[in-house]
């Protein structure tokens, strides 16, 4: 079996890794750095700034646990910058190792479906190349949405792409956008050393999270002094004697050294060839495909954030193992049920499944659950006592439908409640496994106890 796939993020280079593994002969045909936005662009290097901001943060209150530092702490960007690019550096020579390891080829250049077996690849040296496979796989992700009002230069008006690749901390940064994007960059940033504001057109940070976790998160970031303003609009941004001004709907105007944009992103569904293919496409211009990943077009799958949806490195991932088995033979659905997302702010955010809200537009009766980490033992031995754990749980079974997290270690948290989730747990039966003592996992227990309102730890209600 031939298999060919367009983009190497990562939703592509697992479908190749995952396909090789079962026997097939693959080629991945890539334009730009292997490991795609998340590897270069997104997840690993803003984890890898984010590092760097809770290293500072430590650093600074060293004082709090008995340390004294001499001298005090600064950042030395180009050193940070430095170090990100090392860490991208390892990790994309490990999946260009791993494809060496199972045989996947890789192509560099620009793929153009030819036909739904053929893919027509246009090398950086201006070669071209057809590639025939039995099936297509199509992974060619997203980027940095545009506003049309506020066009990026580059220099003042810059997308998160360009944000990593800063050379001096901005004295005064405009984030436009208090969603996932901005509120990492925003703490990121602000750490560094910057005065950040933050605007947001939808009345509270973080819209997709449970709305008791974006309260906790408005908090603390005020706490850092991150100026939040909600439900407001950016008509445009204008740049004068090196001063980046954006204007508000509301007359308001503000300044600062850079804009950063980050409204979303964008799919690269275009210039791929899907158009005379007649391949399904959705309001966003999505590409359609059913739970085995397939499109309309006989062969060729889709993977990733250009089918849409929760625009997730883990989820790409999971979509390129379901493709990659249907190709071989083994069938195999997607479970879009239980996906766990993260948010990597100071303190970071964590969930999955329902929130309360998605529960009562479903009309589900639910119970909840929440334990303060303030009420922890190991949360007070670590300094780190914000936010809350909060479990959601069905009123006449009392399944968990949903857990959301706000403190310390929340992206390592989460995972226990989705494996509860997937296994189909009760609260009760959460509550009853014995958590070792004193770790942060006690917290999503007491949660659990407190659905019921058994949590050792809390005072009567």
């Amino acid at each position: 079996m031939r298999i060919a796939i367009l983009g190497s993020g990562p939703g592509g280079y697992v479908a190749a890794i995952k396909a090789a593994q079962l026997g097939a002969e693959v080629t991945i045909v890539e334009e730009g750095e292997v490991g795609g936005t998340c590897l270069n662009w997104g997840c690993i290097p803003t984890k890898t700034l984010t590092a760097t901001a809770e290293a500072l943060a430590a650093a600074r209150g060293l004082e709090a646990f008995g340390i004294e530092l001499k001298g005090g702490v600064s950042p030395n960007l180009a050193k940070i910058m430095e170090r990100k690019t090392r860490v991208v550096s390892t990790l994309t020579r490990g999946i260009q190792g791993l494809f060496k390891n199972r045989g996947v080829t890789l192509k560099r250049g620009r793929g153009v479906l030819a036909s739904n077996r053929e893919i027509d690849v246009t090398s950086p040296d201006g070669s071209r190349e057809r590639i025939a496979a039995d099936s297509i796989i199509i992974a060619t992700g997203s980027r940095p949405a545009r506003m049309p009002s506020i066009p990026f230069d580059g220099n003042h008006v810059i997308s998160s792409t360009e944000a990593l690749e800063i050379r001096e901390v901005p004295q005064r940064l405009l984030i436009v956008g208090g969603g996932v994007i901005g509120c990492e960059f925003a703490c990121i940033y602000r750490e560094l050393g910057s005065e950040v504001t933050i605007i947001e057109a939808l009345p509270r940070a973080v819209a997709t999270e449970d709305a008791e976790i974006s309260e906790i998160l408005e908090k603390e970031l005020k706490k850092k002094k991150i100026r939040l303003l909600t439900g407001a609009q950016i008509t445009g941004v204008s740049v004068r004697e090196g001063t980046a001004h954006a204007q508000l709907s509301d007359g308001r105007e503000l300044s600062g050294d850079k804009v950063l944009v980050s409204v979303g992103r964008a799919l690269n569904t275009e210039n791929i060839g899907i158009e005379h293919l007649g391949m399904g496409r959705g309001s966003r211009g999505e590409i359609l495909v059913n739970e085995k990943m397939e499109t309309n077009v006989p062969g060729i799958f889709a993977i990733g954030d250009v089918t849409g949806g929760m625009l997730l490195a883990h989820k790409a991932s999971a979509e390129g193992i379901v493709a990659a088995k249907n190709i071989m033979g083994i069938p195999c659905s997607m479970d879009y049920q239980i996906i766990p997302s993260a948010i990597f702010t100071s303190p970071e955010i964590a969930s999955v499944g329902l929130r309360e809200h998605q529960a009562v537009e479903k009309g589900i009766s639910f119970r909840k659950g929440i334990f303060p980490f303030r009420a922890l033992g190991k949360a007070h031995a670590m300094g780190e006592i914000s936010g809350i754990v909060k479990v959601l749980s069905d009123a006449s079974t009392d399944r968990i439908i949903g857990a959301h997290i706000i403190g310390p270690h929340a992206s390592d948290l989460i995972h226990e409640a989705a494996v509860a989730m997937k296994a189909g747990i009760s609260s009760h039966e959460l509550a009853g496994t014995i958590h070792a003592h004193p770790t942060l996992s006690e917290a999503l227990m007491e949660a659990a106890e407190d659905v019921n309102g058994e949590a050792i730890h809390l005072p009567k209600k």
